[in-house]
């Protein structure tokens, strides 16, 4: 359970999980932890996104664009004449750089989603299509092919005095715009082991899945080997099918123990604290100094009859208004919950940005028993 306070109000907001036929604030092990050596891979290329409405790069200022289209006309049988080379320039092409994530146990045949990103100084890949670029892992080898037309999510319009533009115009994403050509052998139910890494570095949370597994096997199966790592020891019920024993025991819901945390966003405001947050008997006075500003500007007009070459002159009229809201004294008893912290500090009307100062002095003065982190 967490609580937000944001905005301008100082409210107190319920994020309520509810895990279905589970117990409270539990969670499976497999939203707890990760397989050691079950991971996706990253992939690269780099390629040509053709058919923009003049918008592509300039052969002036990208110099490697023309290079790549006469080596890809090569490629086609096409050639050019090595004098017309500078001469050429290709308004509606851009170089791009195209990632992906090849997924474990990807298949060949399989699609992946491919974002493409422009590398040139092209204005936008609105339209756009990318045509068959290779993409690589970091060996060298090539796992997959991409190509097709482009979705951007924005658009960019502008006429000749002005123009409007709606999100980032120069990186697109083509969903299944990738084939896996060669998959990455992994032989993973042979394994006599398995590795769970846990997703937060926690010895309770260690301690209580190797626990939870145990329980579940009847047998001492699993061991923490450090608050991250839980060693895992494939039954022989299970030889030769690792797969099938990791979906039992991924299954298993387990409590998981965090430390108890206060997290501060200065820039909106927003403050989020833990349950398990504690703090020990101490009094809060905050008080509110307020100043106020306001020009108020006269016009000083010469009088009838002035001399000649009398002017109108602007005389600038500051009123200043410095004031202290009242202070209210508010004692917060020994290891209250955050429920009665909230309670009190919505008492005397603090806000958030209140809050947030409130908090660092609990932390400076020792009383507040939780990590206080600035984002």
């Amino acid at each position: 359970m967490l609580k937000v306070f944001s905005s301008q109000k100082f409210w107190a907001i319920f994020i309520l999980v509810l895990f279905i036929a589970s117990p409270a604030n539990s969670a499976r092990i497999k939203d707890l932890t990760s397989i050691q050596g079950v991971r996706s891979n990253q992939l690269i290329g780099f390629g040509l996104v053709i058919g923009l409405t003049g918008t592509g790069d300039s052969a002036t200022n990208v110099f490697f664009s023309i290079q790549t289209i006469v080596s890809m006309l090569k490629r086609l049988g096409v050639t050019v004449p090595t004098a017309e080379v500078d001469q050429l320039k290709f308004k509606n092409i851009a170089t791009v750089i195209v990632t992906a994530d090849l997924p474990p146990f990807s298949k060949q045949g399989d699609y992946i989603d491919v974002t493409v990103s422009s590398l040139g100084d092209s204005k936008s890949l609105q339209g756009g299509t990318l045509l068959m670029t290779p993409l690589k892992g970091p060996d060298g080898n090539t796992y997959g092919l991409a190509q097709g037309p482009l979705s951007i999510g924005g658009f960019s319009v502008a006429g000749a005095a002005r123009g409007v533009q709606k999100n980032h115009v120069t990186v697109g994403r083509i969903a299944n715009g990738a084939q896996v050509e060669k998959e990455i052998k992994y032989d993973f139910n042979s394994k006599e082991e398995i590795i769970l890494a846990l997703k937060k570095t926690d010895f309770t949370t260690a301690s209580r899945i190797s626990k939870a597994i145990n329980d579940d096997m009847k047998d001492s199966l699993a061991s923490m080997e450090n608050g991250g790592t839980v060693r895992v020891r494939v039954p022989e019920f299970y030889m030769k099918n690792t797969s099938g024993f990791v979906t039992r025991i991924e299954s298993l819901n387990v409590t998981p123990d965090s430390e108890a945390k206060v997290i501060i966003d200065e820039r909106t405001g927003t403050i989020v604290m833990g349950e398990n947050v504690k703090i020990s008997s101490v009094a809060v006075a905050h008080g509110a100094l307020f100043i106020n500003i306001k020009e108020e500007p006269i016009a000083s007009q010469p009088p009838p009859l002035a001399p000649e070459g009398a002017e109108t002159v602007i005389l600038p009229r500051t009123r200043l208004a410095v004031g202290e809201g009242i202070d209210k004294l508010l004692v917060l008893p020994n290891s209250i919950s955050l429920g009665d912290v909230v309670k009190g500090l919505n008492s005397i009307g603090v806000t958030p940005r209140d809050l947030i100062a409130i908090l660092q002095a609990i932390k400076a003065s020792g009383a507040l028993h939780a990590r206080l982190e600035l984002i």
